[in-house]
């Protein structure tokens, strides 16, 4: 958003100065005639009457008729410093920089200014009013918000004196930006040129990086697992205590580098990107054994080229291939100091990141809210979070389950936007569906079915579940609290971490005589029976789940009125509430497991400048089993060695981040 206003803030500055060049030559071609005018006047009325006076009045206008005639016989000289700029810089040809100086007034040469850099797609159509329909300097820089009322005023003072211009100060912010989602959407199709790069490569690619670093202080009050981030709970046993730990974590580092390679075609932009962080695994090699702790590995997050087409002056449509965050659940993210999984897997705040090929639409239908809508299609690969029980299968491929089924996952999203706070510095208001359906088979070969149904199996068998969801989401940015909120509902949710992340069960109901055989990969155990005395298959089902989180953003300094540029500009707090659920007779089906996790939190946040930021976040998380007894469906899961149907963990994490 930046670097688009930063290009937008120039542009607008070079169609401004158009009509102030034209201006001050106007002035000075009025000064000169005016002194011409009044000499002639002066010599008429000591030689002519009053009659006379009028006949030699009309000779000027004839004469200067006469030299307008032998102009337009000359080529246009293209005076304007900018125009000559711009055509220097290829932005304009020639011939279009003699149009806008060829004649009119100053204000239509900006005006044929401003709609060459609109149908060049340098400035959109709301851009080209704003700019169109301004007067001067002071107008335009109010309606695109990007400078300050002194910086205005000083920057007319050289205009008014005649003195030469200096450069002008960095843009400092006249009001406190309201709180931003962290995932708000980009519907709007990149500009051509709009990334102003950090590297421009000998092949045409401009580059510009970004990351982050967070040092963080940790403790948890149980965290059976051993993670220095949260899961849910209920899922191991602790010991005698809770199995508190404290953490110092120092692998958040994010590292990140934004594309573009300008193509041949004025209206087709292509945009790329790429993501990784240092929150991979820790190395198991001979000289790093002993300091496994800070040797984490890095992995990647996004790596994706995107095509942009534009079809209308309102309308266009883009393909992305690459990894992304998929379309399904994962379009609204929480404001958490723990974004390793932002604020715990299985705690509401679904997402996840796949291989895809996305599809999508974008039309701007305008008006006073400036409303756009953005339908999306993808084919993505199906992931079922089904992990292979040899962990060199795992490192070779991954999981196979989804990539057995022959089939791409489905998604598909659909955004609407809309400015819902006009004041500045609040971004736009947005609401998303989606929905995901995917396919996964579980194989046995024949040398694991179990001795007493190869008779009925010869080959091997082959069992198949699916998974479909769908999502309502929304971001409500104001001026004084945001507010986002996602719900989710479908099956088998493992892979968006979801549904307590369960995956699928075996349907042994009305089975006799039951054995047990391991899939090809090792990540599902299948079940043969007697159903009524034949040989079958037990089939497998989804888990069913549902979930979500609502969070509420705070801008402090500007609901305080602090100073813009002062040191109390950067506070603002959050808090949230997440639960995220499986269906309970789904979930007993596996053992006496987790049914539900719920989170409450809060955070502050103290952004010193632009690069740092301290933070303090405290959470409750709380785990429940899906059994309500020991005597019900196979008793329930041990805590601290008993069992136990509900736990929690409170967590403290005090970070500093540094932004560049």
């Amino acid at each position: 958003m930046t670097t688009k206003m930063r290009l937008i803030f120039a542009l607008a500055l070079s169609l401004i100065a158009v009509p102030l060049t034209f201006a001050q030559a106007s002035r000075s071609n009025a000064q000169s005639n005016a002194s011409n005018v009044a000499q002639v006047s002066q010599m008429s009325t000591l030689a002519l009457n009053t009659d006379d006076k009028k006949k030699k009045a009309e000779k000027p206008a004839a004469s200067d008729e006469a030299k307008t005639s032998v102009n337009k016989n000359e080529p246009v000289v293209v005076t304007d410093p900018l125009v000559r700029m711009l055509i220097a810089k290829g932005v304009l040809t020639e011939v279009e920089g003699r149009s806008i100086s060829a004649s009119g007034t100053p204000v239509e040469q900006r005006n044929r200014l401003a709609s060459l850099l609109r149908d060049k797609d340098l400035i959109s159509a709301a851009e080209y009013e704003a700019v169109r329909t301004v007067a001067g300097a002071e107008d335009a820089a109010r309606a695109l918000g990007t400078a300050s009322s002194s910086e205005r005023v000083a920057a007319q003072k050289p205009e008014a004196s005649g003195a030469t211009q200096k450069p002008a100060p960095a843009p400092t912010p006249s009001v406190i930006a309201a709180v931003a989602p962290v995932r708000l959407l980009g519907i709007d199709p990149p500009k051509r040129e709009g990334l102003i790069p950090d590297i421009k490569l000998g092949t045409g690619a401009r580059v510009k990086l970004y990351g982050f670093f967070k040092t963080s202080i940790i403790h948890d009050s149980s965290s059976p697992q051993g993670n220095d981030f949260p899961l849910p709970l209920l899922a191991a046993d602790t010991g005698p205590h809770n199995s508190p730990e404290f953490h110092l974590r120092a692998r958040g580092l994010r590292l990140g580098a934004n594309f573009e390679w300008l193509d041949a075609a004025p209206k087709t932009v292509i945009t790329g990107k790429i993501e990784f962080d240092f929150e991979g695994d820790f190395t198991r090699a001979a000289n790093r054994n002993i300091s496994s702790i800070r040797s984490s590995q890095p992995s990647i997050r996004l790596a994706w080229a995107r095509i942009d087409r534009r079809f209308t002056e309102n309308s266009s449509g883009f393909a992305l291939f690459g990894q992304d965050w998929t379309p399904f659940v994962s379009s609204t993210l929480p404001n958490m100091i723990e974004n390793t999984n932002f604020g715990g897997l299985g705690y509401g705040a679904a997402y996840t990141r796949a291989p895809q090929a996305r599809f999508g639409f974008n039309f701007n239908a305008g008006g006073a809210r400036s409303l756009k809508f953005e339908p999306e299609f993808a084919i993505v690969l199906p992931g079922f979070g089904n992990l292979p029980a040899n962990v060199a299968d795992q490192i070779g491929f991954g999981e196979r389950q989804g990539t057995d089924s022959q089939r791409p996952g489905i998604e598909g999203r659909f955004v609407t936007q809309w400015q819902l706070d006009k004041a500045p510095g609040v971004v736009p208001a947005q609401f998303i569906i989606s929905f995901e359906q995917a396919r996964r088979r579980a194989i046995v070969t024949k040398a694991n079915v179990p001795a007493a149904f190869v008779g009925a199996f010869p080959s091997g068998v082959e069992v198949t579940s699916s998974s479909h969801g769908y999502s309502a989401e929304i971001q409500l940015p104001t001026r004084f609290m945001t507010i986002i909120s996602k719900y989710y509902n479908g099956s088998d949710l493992r892979f968006f971490f979801a549904g307590q992340l369960l995956s699928n069960f075996n349907d042994t109901a009305g089975l006799t005589s039951t054995a047990t055989a391991s899939s090809i990969d090792g990540a599902s155990t299948v079940v043969f029976g007697l159903l009524n005395g034949v040989p079958t298959v037990a089939p497998q089902r989804p888990v069913r789940g549902q979930g979500g989180f609502i969070q509420f953003g705070f801008p402090l300094s500007r609901v305080f009125d602090a100073d813009p540029k002062g040191r109390n500009a950067g506070w603002t707090a959050y808090f949230y509430y997440g639960y995220d659920q499986a269906t309970a007779r789904d979930a007993r089906r596996f053992s006496p497991v987790r049914g539900r996790s719920d989170l409450f939190s809060g955070n502050i946040q103290y952004k010193l400048n632009s690069f740092v930021t301290f933070a303090y976040e405290q959470g409750l998380y709380r785990t429940r089993a899906a059994n309500r007894s020991v005597l019900s469906f196979g008793g329930l899961p041990p805590f601290r060695g008993i069992p136990s149907y509900t736990t929690h963990n409170v967590r403290s994490e005090f970070a500093t981040i540094f932004t560049f």
